[in-house]
């Protein structure tokens, strides 16, 4: 059978949903039945979703529409879909492999959070195993295919949960980024996608996801749906390893700051292999006359984009060592994941807490270049939506070499921990989207939802 061209659609907003189940124009078992059925319709094309928990989606959607108005939340009835490395009560939580087999004692605490609000969780999305690669492809799971080409990739390692999104199966998905991992198929796949300050979401019931690296976060359609989430789930327990200052304001309202900002931009990456795609460079430089054109003020910039690898690359290593060491079942584990974990065993003791400490300097050195701008429009990535398959026959080498125009210029805002955004910027000649990335200065995320807000995104 012939594949179809494309599955993108958009439906309603999270905002729309949420705010029509509240106001009784919209039951919550209506919003999850039509998800429902948009999954059922493009999973088997797109492959986005390894678990659809429709019979728990449907009777919370009850609980939520037995509510009275006022108690329904600010996600009321709105249908999210988890990336598999969140714990959902009763489900395995499979981090896109095959090494675990007990369910979930408990939510998560971004899923507590999300439940708490009236959302409803429908289903969990498909990832590389341990999101260790920047491609939705795996053993346990197979390949997701990019909504707008089935023949491309969605990018990783949150590919699924942005392809339910770009689909119009959920308004809202959630992913992790420890790479890019948020941003990289928010590129792919013509989204928003927000990795905020180290410390901002919780990643209880764990410590910290991939040491200091890692956060979660929203893949959304518009700012408007990323800042209504954010002021759902940002905040940290005491569980947490990783603690950031409470946001100045709630995200709605830095959202809706439109005021004029300082803003440079460049398109030159690091040093290295890594040649950015003419398109994406014009899909930047188009992006800097837009934000012109919006009333900021915008400066080209001479120079390389920062190179963050010695700091990265050890704790990437040690942090795919801990995830083998956490799962019930590593036999049952990809040769490529034992494969990695075995070459980070250099990366511990006094070598990485040098990459670590590393990073804080790169921070501090990001911060000293860069400030006399509110932010950094950069590419997301180097390149287009790569073709599916990046990971056929790779071992961990090959893999991670293919990985680095993917991400050439996300790593930097996971090893500072500092906020970055990816925001769409049009299509290739192709009809493929392209994302350009614009990084903070600070661990405030509001000047870069604001700046997107007034673009009109």
């Amino acid at each position: 059978m012939e594949l179809p061209t494309s599955l993108v659609a958009a439906g309603p907003s999270a905002r729309e949903i949420a705010d029509d189940v509240r106001a009784g124009r919209l039951s919550a078992r209506a919003a999850v039945e039509r998800s429902l059925a948009r999954i059922a319709e493009v999973q088997p094309q797109l492959n986005a979703f390894s678990l659809v928990l429709a019979e728990s989606a449907l009777a919370a959607a009850d609980a939520v529409d037995t509510l009275p108005a006022a108690e329904r939340g600010p996600l009321a009835g709105v249908p999210v879909a988890i990336k598999s490395e969140e714990d959902i009560a009763g489900v395995v939580t499979t981090f896109g492999g095959r090494g675990n087999s007990t369910p979930a004692s408990a939510d998560s605490e971004v899923v507590r959070r999300l439940r708490a609000a009236g959302a409803i969780i429908v289903a969990t999305t498909t990832m590389p195993e341990f999101g260790q690669f920047p491609f939705t492809e795996s053993v346990a799971h197979g390949v997701t295919r990019n909504p707008y080409d089935l023949s491309r990739s969605t990018g990783g390692s949150s590919g699924g949960s942005a392809a339910a999104v770009a689909s119009g199966c959920v308004p809202v998905a959630i992913g992790g980024d420890g790479g890019g991992s948020i941003r990289i198929p928010a590129s792919a796949c013509g989204l928003i996608g927000l990795k905020p300050a180290r410390g901002r979401a919780s990643m209880a019931p764990h410590p910290s996801l991939w040491g200091t690296l890692g956060t979660a976060g929203p893949l959304t359609r518009t700012v408007a749906d990323s800042a209504l989430v954010w002021d759902v789930i940002n905040g940290v327990v005491e569980i947490d390893r990783w603690r950031a200052a409470p946001p100045a304001r709630p995200y709605a309202e830095a959202a809706a700051d439109t005021a004029p900002r300082r803003i440079g931009w460049l398109t030159k990456p690091a040093l290295g292999p890594v040649r950015v795609d003419p398109q994406v460079a014009a899909a930047v430089e188009r992006m800097a006359g837009r934000l012109a054109a919006a009333g900021h003020d915008v400066v080209a910039l001479d120079g390389r984009w920062p190179d963050v690898q010695a700091s990265f690359v050890p704790q990437f290593f040690a942090s795919l060592r801990e995830c083998v060491g956490l799962v019930e079942h590593p036999e049952r584990l990809e040769l490529r994941s034992r494969h990695t974990a075995q070459l980070g065993i250099w990366a511990q003791g006094p070598l990485l807490r040098k990459a670590v400490e590393l990073g804080e300097r790169m921070r501090e050195s990001f911060q000293e270049r860069f400030g006399a701008y509110d932010a950094v429009l950069s590419p997301t990535l180097a390149c287009l939506p790569p073709a599916l398959g990046q990971l056929d026959g790779a071992g961990s080498i090959r893999a991670l070499l293919r990985s680095l125009p993917m991400i050439a210029f996300t790593t930097v805002a996971n090893t500072t921990g500092l906020p970055a955004l990816s925001i769409p910027a049009g299509q290739s000649r192709e009809g493929l989207p392209i994302g350009v990335q614009l990084s903070a200065l600070s661990d405030d995320e509001g000047p870069l939802l604001g700046i997107a807000t007034s673009l009109g995104l």
